[in-house]
């Protein structure tokens, strides 16, 4: 039961469905956010200065992204990692904790669920297909470029912050991973449809046959992100940032620096009870 060779296609199969069943959903709540924007003329498809900018619109796109993939993630966790993110999963391998092989798995079946999920909205669905990704029109693209990168590099540090590392607070990891799903688009959707995601970008691609003259960037810039979150995550580990608060993960009893404050305050609290 405990071999390497079955790992592997466990952990692709189960991260093709999470992604699947993430982007599926997440997707779905895009589409009907967007059911009452209007049609425009530069390819936009969400929630724009040319469709009917509304942050009511922004605000929901961005909370079912979130909700989606925090809950997906959750879920398999323990199993693939849930991942669903390519940039993450290429990160990995440079950061230790799954091998190349692996990320190669992971990051092929992230593609395909993509694609599946985009494939399951087109036929479920009978509202116009809205998920596309385009730069705003009023973004040139070295400036979506830019963007895109930092707004990616902020989920895979955060990943590598929350998941890689190792701490009490790590079951917790879906939930602060998930909320960066949140807080990023609000900031890049106006602008770049706030991806994060190659999976994200190009599945309705693959979908609708149209490709966007400026689709490149959307795999340029996990590259960009990767060097930028893993130069400042070794940054931050080289500097031992462990030391810096190394009781924080530890029980006050157990804590040589914090056993005279727990003496301290079972006295006062027997003193009070008295």
């Amino acid at each position: 039961m405990n071999s390497t060779t079955k790992h592997h296609p466990v952990a692709t199969t189960r991260d093709f469905i999470g992604t699947t069943m993430f982007l599926f959903f997440a997707f779905a709540g895009t589409q009907v956010a967007n059911v009452g924007a209007k049609e425009s003329t530069d390819n936009d498809t969400t929630t724009t200065v040319s469709t009917r900018f509304s942050p009511i619109i922004l605000l929901c796109i961005s909370l079912c992204f979130c909700s989606s993939f925090m809950v997906y993630v959750w879920v398999f966790f323990r199993i693939s990692g849930g991942l669903f993110n390519p940039a993450v999963t290429l990160a990995l391998p440079l950061a230790g904790p799954i091998s190349k092989f692996r990320a190669v798995c992971l990051f092929l079946s992230q593609i395909v669920a993509g694609i599946a999920a985009s494939s399951l909205l087109v036929l479920f669905f009978s509202t116009p297909f809205k998920v596309q990704m385009t730069l705003n029109s009023t973004t040139f693209i070295q400036r979506g470029l830019l963007i895109e990168a930092l707004l990616t590099a902020e989920l895979v540090l955060i990943s590598l912050m929350l998941a890689k590392e190792r701490h009490r607070a790590t079951f917790l990891a879906p939930v602060g991973i998930g909320l960066t799903l949140f807080i990023a688009p609000l900031v890049g959707i106006l602008y770049t449809r706030g991806p994060l995601l190659s999976a994200r970008s190009f599945s309705p691609w693959v979908v609708t046959s149209q490709f966007g003259k400026e689709h490149w960037i959307y795999w340029v810039e996990p590259l960009i992100d990767i060097f930028i979150a893993l130069a400042f995550y070794k940054f931050i580990k080289v500097s031992g940032y462990e030391l810096v608060n190394p009781d924080q993960d530890a029980d006050n009893w157990n804590s040589p620096t914090k056993t005279l404050k727990g003496d301290a305050d079972a006295v006062e609290r027997s003193l009070v009870t008295v």
